[in-house]
């Protein structure tokens, strides 16, 4: 594998992109531009998954906590069942819940279980809001299993602390329940993180070389979202956030040389070799009509991330398309025909 896959973007107009590889094959799910329901779909290489068949597990529903903005699903496989993360919130717009804040969202985190051998086929089971210990904005959740212990990290507004969103993690006793209390790993702080908006979201996490990466992203959703670093020594306490440290500048952000702009919101997964891959979202524009939320053209991407001699990783920046892409607000089927399934509000 070269440092990208053959063909880029690996799925056209899928944010929040997650790819899980097991038994040879990718799951990838992401945030479908209508935001009404989480998705899936497989094959055997990552340039394939454009044109493999998407099936909807989960529908949003008609009223309450679970009935809108479906956001940013993530496939995660734990002892033998498979577990989707997901937010969903009662409403479409958001509420100022602190001093000082913008408006935020209303959304939680909830979590869908198969038990079946096969994620496409199998009934999903919905276990039901994650209570992660106060009730504001939370979203983003990610799992990740670590010395034996499943861990959750998310990210969720404290209204105690200026912005939208921190970081958080704790052990969970089970894959819907939390074990410990939430422990914060880190707020915006930085002036890359608060351009727009007051933002750390999109954790995602990396067990390689002796040691912990975990990444997120910051600031608004446009040119200025990037991602960032916490780094942890694999044998930590991952609970003390003294454990932790945060690199103070980011580590992957928009490239104009490449038409590549608000890279972030990154999965990781690995190539058939072993290899670590970088699944990360990134529109190929800056001017955006209308409320940004409803455009559909952050288009998922995959690159290999490559590691120096010390270990750590060599972020690079984001590779050029080699797929034709859209750029307007018509929404694709899975296939790339034109869809009339969704139309912007």
């Amino acid at each position: 594998m070269t440092d990208q896959v053959a063909t880029n973007p690996i799925v056209l107009q899928r944010a929040d992109p997650h790819v899980l590889r097991h038994d040879g094959q990718y799951y990838f799910t992401g945030s479908y531009p209508a935001y009404d329901r989480v998705v899936l779909r497989r094959a055997a290489r990552l340039e394939d998954l454009q044109e493999a068949p998407e099936v909807t597990i989960w529908s949003r529903h008609e009223s309450g906590p679970q009935s809108h903005l479906i956001w940013a699903p993530e496939i995660h496989r734990v002892d033998g069942a498979w577990y989707v993360y997901y937010a969903a919130a009662p409403n479409d717009h958001g509420t100022a819940d602190a001093p000082g804040a913008h408006e935020t969202f209303n959304h939680r985190v909830f979590v869908l279980e198969c038990t079946a051998d096969d994620p496409l086929t199998g009934e999903w089971v919905d276990r039901g809001q994650v209570d992660t210990g106060w009730e504001s904005f939370a979203l983003d959740a990610t799992s990740f299993v670590h010395g034996g212990h499943q861990y959750l990290v998310w990210a969720q507004q404290h209204l105690a602390v200026r912005g939208h969103s921190n970081l958080y993690i704790a052990r969970m006793a089970n894959p819907w329940t939390l074990a410990t209390p939430a422990v914060e790993l880190s707020r915006p702080e930085h002036d890359w993180e608060v351009k727009g908006f007051w933002v750390n979201e999109g954790p995602s996490v990396l067990v390689r070389g002796g040691r912990v990466f975990l990444t997120y992203s910051g600031a608004a959703t446009g040119i200025d979202y990037a991602m960032g670093l916490l780094t942890a020594d694999e044998g930590a306490d991952l609970l003390d956030p003294a454990s932790w440290t945060k690199s103070a500048e980011p580590v992957f952000v928009s490239d104009p040389a490449v038409g590549q702009y608000g890279p972030g919101h990154n999965s990781f997964t690995e190539s058939p070799d072993g290899e670590t891959v970088l699944v990360y979202h990134a529109r190929t524009y800056t001017e955006i009509a209308g409320d940004p939320l409803w455009d559909p053209n952050r288009h998922a991407r995959a690159q290999v991330l490559p590691f120096d001699a010390d270990g750590d990783p060599v972020w690079g920046t984001p590779v050029p398309d080699t797929r034709p892409v859209p750029t307007s607000t018509e929404v694709l089927a899975p296939d790339g025909a034109p869809s009339m399934a969704f139309v912007t509000p």
